[in-house]
């Protein structure tokens, strides 16, 4: 059968346009079921290679039609939070935090691990405590720099250091790296990561060295491949493709605050192909997928029975196969969640304003 996959990014504009087109067509005829139809929701970074790395495949052993949406997480979940009643996506891979949101709020289904039998292989750290999809792969938070400019590996109080005033790149709190950099900060420079009173006042006085409040990591590569920062707070997968490439992009992790960020899978609630959602997972989380995925855009496995490849190894060390014993954890969702829209307000109004 021949394969059709859309690929529709979701900028902001596009998506505020989808939005109040929505509104306007409250009475507009609901997609019908069709097993043979999926659509999934992921992240615009690597989605060529995720496409033919994984999509492909899925369809040709599986005869279901893919198409493919991507965009950064926060427009994203505004679009499923939107579209609640009527659901236009049946799976969305999304960041932990981001995740913790939807379940909050109502939007995803919980996993039924009978359907997804390759839930029993995956770390308990990737397991959803409360049920929910698990991580597909995780990030680890640290610092990408240029190793051409930057001659010892950055610590995290060197980005307040006054010699690389308009050289620092620091991530917004709705990416992935944006909530568990505020929280590292918090816990070097106060009593511990919930202490967020002193991270903000560290972050504000962190400005005159910030070029770019990046929100998307695209952004951030381009940053840095092109020389305008020489470091910034980020997560360990954005270096190992400069690193293949040759290019003088390093990554270490701090010294306190070692978070790591996972990215998820989950079904959306009254999913139109929840059948084909749990294939979709499933198939994700398999060894081969996994191993292959990690090939191809150096997303590490949770599979134990996945090999990481040397690659990655080479960029983040032994964390990128056992993040616990490099000193990594979790950070507190449900607590992220509750304070995140404080959190936003106050970052845009003292850090980024």
């Amino acid at each position: 059968m021949s394969r059709m996959i859309r690929t529709a990014r979701l900028t902001t504009g596009a998506l505020a346009a989808s939005l109040i087109a929505f509104t306007l067509s409250g009475c507009a005829e609901s997609a019908k079921a069709d097993p043979k139809k999926l659509t999934v929701s992921t992240f615009g970074f690597g989605a060529d290679r995720f496409e033919e790395t994984v999509i492909k495949p899925f369809e040709k052993k599986t005869g279901i039609d893919v198409t493919l949406e991507t965009g950064a997480n926060a427009d994203r979940l505004t679009k499923l939070r939107v579209n609640k009643n009527d659901p236009t996506v049946d799976v969305v891979m999304i960041s932990d935090l981001f995740a913790a949101m939807g379940q909050k709020q109502g939007l995803f289904d919980k996993v039924d691990p009978k359907k997804v039998p390759n839930m029993a292989k995956i770390y308990d750290f990737a397991k959803s405590q409360d049920g929910y999809g698990p991580a597909y792969t995780y990030q680890l938070l640290g610092m990408l720099y240029r190793t051409d400019k930057v001659k010892q590996p950055p610590t995290l109080e060197t980005l307040w250091d006054a010699k690389y005033k308009g050289k620092v790149a620091v991530p917004d709190l709705s990416t992935s790296a944006g909530v568990p950099f505020l929280q590292a900060v918090s816990a070097t420079y106060g009593s511990g990561p919930k202490d967020t009173d002193t991270g903000f006042k560290k972050l504000s006085d962190l400005k005159p060295n910030v070029l770019k409040f990046f929100n998307r990591s695209t952004e951030l590569v381009s940053l840095l491949d092109r020389g305008e920062v020489e470091m910034a707070p980020g997560l360990d997968l954005f270096a190992v493709d400069p690193a293949k490439a040759g290019k003088p992009i390093g990554w270490v992790p701090f010294d306190k605050g070692r978070y790591v960020a996972a990215n998820t899978a989950q079904i959306v609630k009254g999913a139109k192909n929840k059948a084909g959602a749990e294939k979709f997972l499933d198939y994700l989380l398999s060894a081969d997928v996994q191993e292959k995925a990690a090939a191809s855009f150096s997303d590490k496995p949770v599979n134990k029975d996945a090999k990481v490849p040397a690659a990655i190894t080479k960029v983040s060390g032994e964390a990128a196969s056992d993040p616990a014993a490099a000193g990594f954890t979790s950070p507190d969702l449900k607590y992220s969640v509750e304070h995140n829209d404080a959190w936003v307000d106050r970052f845009q109004r003292e850090v980024s304003g």
